[in-house]
């Protein structure tokens, strides 16, 4: 059960030498994986509002033929998307979890951003029934 050596004693443990290798092999590791993961939230929520923005178009897109070629009725601001909250369309407001504490804000305008904003998560054109994340480009790609 126990090695024995020539001195006669037994070996009940490690030696402190073996513990450092390990810590030491075990922070390596650590160094070489923690920064694949690093940005794992930050991309997780870029694709998560790329997502709701392509169900927000959908929506839209359905609500435009269902409803002989007119968009729902949409008030800037608060986020409730008028109609298609009340159709069902969406149980929820959509969010931009890139814009933060504003995502389900919504703005008028004709076009997306030209540089990252907090102050609302969505640009809505009512007339022409389009919609962009704010923080991302007109390709749908964030903003740096």
């Amino acid at each position: 059960m126990f090695q024995t050596y020539s001195s006669g004693r037994s070996r009940q443990g490690f030696t402190l030498v073996e513990i450092l290798i390990v810590v030491v092999i075990l922070g390596i590791l650590a160094a070489m994986v923690v920064p694949q993961y690093a940005n794992a939230t930050s991309d997780a929520k870029k694709q998560a509002t790329v997502d709701q923005l392509v169900k927000l178009r959908q929506a839209l897109g359905v609500y435009y033929v269902r409803n002989n070629a007119r968009f729902p009725n949409v008030s800037a601001g608060n986020g409730s998307w008028g109609e298609l909250m009340t159709s069902g369309y969406f149980l929820y407001p959509p969010a931009n979890l890139v814009a933060g504490t504003n995502g389900s804000t919504i703005t008028f305008g004709t076009g997306p951003d030209a540089s990252p904003t907090s102050a609302y998560g969505w640009i809505f054109n009512p007339a022409t029934g389009d919609v962009w994340a704010s923080c991302f480009d007109a390709n749908d790609k964030p903003l740096p």
